[in-house]
Order: C-alpha cells, then sequence, then structure tokens
C-alpha cells in the first residue's frame, strides 16, 4: 500500500505517463511531468532517487506493473514505459491494507443511510460492498452497466482535482474531427456522466465562439497543470444548467414541449416506470385508440434525438414540428437503407 497521500499522487502520475504511448519518456521526462503534478497539489517536489524508488514501488514493491527500460538508437539514452500498452495500476484489485481502509469508510457511510440528504448512499454503499467482494458468503449478487475498456476513467481524478483546485490546464485532444491531437488552454468548471462516458465543462479563454466548452474524457491524450493563477471561474448553476436538457448537449434557446404517442400498453409501462426525463408528465390513455401519451420539456438535442429513436416504431412525436421532422428524416433514411437491401437481395436471385 501506498506509504502517504503524496506516494500514491506520484504513482498515479507515473502510471499515467507509463502508460501514454503518444511519447517517449526519459526519467527527466517522467521527473518534470511528477513535480508537475505535485506542484498542482502543493506537495513538495522530488528528485531523482525519489522518482527511482518509485518506479520499483510500481515494478514490483507494491504494484506489479510490467516496467520495461528500452532504448531507440543512441544506447546512452533510456526510455520507460509498460511493456503492455493496456496496463495501468488503476485496474489492479486493492490491495489487503486498502481494502480494510475502504471498508472502514463504508462502515462509516453506512450510518448515514436512511437520512433524506443521504439518499445517493442507498446505491452506493452496496454498489462498493459487492464491487469489492465485501459480502461475505452472498456470492455475486450485483452486477452494473459499466465499460472497463473506458479509455476516460483515468482522467477523472484529473480534472476532478483541478476543479477542486482551480488550476489552469494545457490539454491535449483528439476529437472525431481531426486526425492528429490538438492543445488548448483548459480552466475546467464540471464533470458530468451520461451513457457510461465522462465528459468535462470548462472555458477556453481562445474560443470566443463557444461560453462553454465540452470535452469527452475518452477523446484526452494529455493533461498538465500550466499553472494555478488566472483560473477563470465560472457562475453556472450546473444543476439548473442541465435540468432541461438529455445528456450533455445544450444548444440555445428555450425548452418546448415534446409531446410523444406510445402505441401499446406494455412500452406506456416501461416509460411509466422509467421516465425519459424528470419533466415527464403523466402517462395516460387516449381514448378509443388502444394509444398512450405523455410529455416532456426540454432543449431538443442530439442525445434527445437518439432516445426517442431508441423505440423504434413504438412512440412517434407528436410536437413539436423540428423534432418531428428530425424523427422523419432519419426514420426515412433507414428504411432507405433496408428497401436497398432487399432489391440488392431480389436481384442477385433474378441473376444467379
Amino acid at each position: 500500500m501506498p506509504r502517504s497521500r503524496s506516494a500514491f499522487l506520484r504513482y498515479q502520475l507515473l502510471d499515467r505517463c507509463l502508460s501514454n504511448r503518444n511519447r517517449l519518456w526519459m526519467w527527466t521526462d517522467l521527473l518534470e511531468a511528477v513535480n508537475y503534478g505535485l506542484e498542482g497539489e502543493d506537495f513538495p517536489s522530488i528528485g531523482k532517487s525519489t522518482l527511482f524508488e518509485d518506479l520499483k514501488d510500481l515494478e514490483y514493491r507494491v504494484y506489479k506493473s510490467p516496467l520495461e527500460k528500452f532504448h531507440r538508437g543512441d544506447r546512452r539514452i533510456a526510455y520507460y514505459r509498460y511493456s503492455d500498452p493496456e496496463f495501468t495500476i488503476t485496474k489492479q484489485p486493492l490491495t489487503e491494507g486498502e481494502s480494510e481502509h475502504v471498508l472502514s469508510i463504508i462502515q462509516l457511510l453506512s450510518r448515514f443511510r436512511g437520512l433524506p440528504q443521504f439518499d445517493w448512499l442507498q446505491e452506493m454503499v452496496p454498489r462498493l460492498q459487492s464491487t469489492l467482494g465485501m459480502v461475505p458468503d452472498a456470492g455475486n449478487v450485483m452486477s452494473f452497466d459499466s465499460n472497463p475498456e473506458y479509455a476516460g476513467y483515468r482522467w477523472i481524478g484529473v480534472f476532478f482535482n483541478a476543479i477542486q483546485h482551480r488550476q489552469v490546464l494545457k490539454v491535449e485532444y483528439r476529437d472525431f474531427k481531426r486526425e492528429t491531437p490538438y492543445t488548448r488552454e483548459f480552466h475546467p468548471h464540471h464533470l458530468r456522466q451520461f451513457n457510461n462516458r465522462w465528459f468535462v465543462f470548462g472555458k477556453d479563454p481562445d474560443d470566443e465562439r463557444l461560453p462553454i466548452v465540452n470535452l469527452a474524457l475518452d477523446r484526452v491524450v494529455d493533461v498538465k497543470v500550466v499553472r494555478k493563477r488566472g483560473y477563470i471561474r465560472s457562475d453556472v448553476d450546473w444543476e439548473e444548467h442541465f435540468s432541461d436538457v438529455v445528456g450533455v448537449t445544450k444548444r440555445a434557446g428555450k425548452p418546448s414541449k415534446v409531446t410523444i404517442r406510445i402505441m401499446d400498453r406494455e412500452q406506456a409501462d416501461y416509460i411509466r416506470t422509467k421516465p425519459l426525463h424528470h419533466s415527464q408528465k403523466q402517462v395516460r390513455p387516449i381514448e378509443g385508440s388502444g394509444h398512450y401519451e405523455t410529455s416532456i420539456n426540454v432543449v431538443p438535442n442530439y442525445e434527445l434525438l437518439k432516445l426517442l429513436l431508441s423505440f423504434g416504431g413504438r412512440i412517434s412525436v407528436v410536437s413539436p414540428k423540428e423534432v418531428v421532422e428530425d424523427m422523419r428524416k432519419h426514420a426515412e433514411r433507414m428504411m432507405a437503407h433496408y428497401t436497398c437491401s432487399v432489391v440488392r437481395r431480389q436481384t442477385d436471385v433474378l441473376f444467379s
């Protein structure tokens, strides 16, 4: 187990470097990266001897990492990395000492269950106990919808600490529109999870077009603390900001009443018990039709469209016109794909 919080942070910083294949790391580069991170957390910087002791801890004393030293051309210059590009200490099981510390925290949290302001513990405590194997003789009694291969997990703590300590970051980012990464200055303000992905919201002072910049954590290549001063604070009420949207994309404009017709009772019961949005109105039958109707009050966006399309032909959108038109276009595009497939198969049969 790490000897101190400072040591644990150093291991995390080194782990982030050694698993990053986008650059080569000499020991001087590793030392610089670690001291960058320590400065942001107000820990004293370290020297060469402490760095190499930490590398030994990573390799065999605390963790069992596939650390390797290799050369490129000049044999006098050594580089460091994990030989397994998929390895990270964040995926390793807890040690006995770490498990004991987590168990004591869970026991403390359990005392607050039942209090109104701690409703979230009703799910969190059993989830921790089950995930960490702390339910004796109960077997595998719970499972969760998650993606263990999700690349963005490693950056959650980095951005969380930067928000907490109001740090200005330099983020190397690769979006889906560009083949190569680019770097931007970023002032992080808020972390949000949606559909098993994490997003960080903040300000890029060089991008005046967007008052709020949204970065997907799985597209982040690297993060460095630039400085602790000059941080641009946010006055956004994030709970209110997301209160009238599905997902994470907030377009300009006011919320619209999106009216949805549900085609059968089974689907109506599903939507009644798992609302599309917290603003959803009561699901009510449409007299004499066998159909049902409800509505939500949201700003239309891409995530809303994906949600509505996921129900296939078991719902239809009645209003507003903008959303109806988007649904129609997607339905026509889908129909064209299947129509083309049928025509191709029929042609193949005719000429076979």
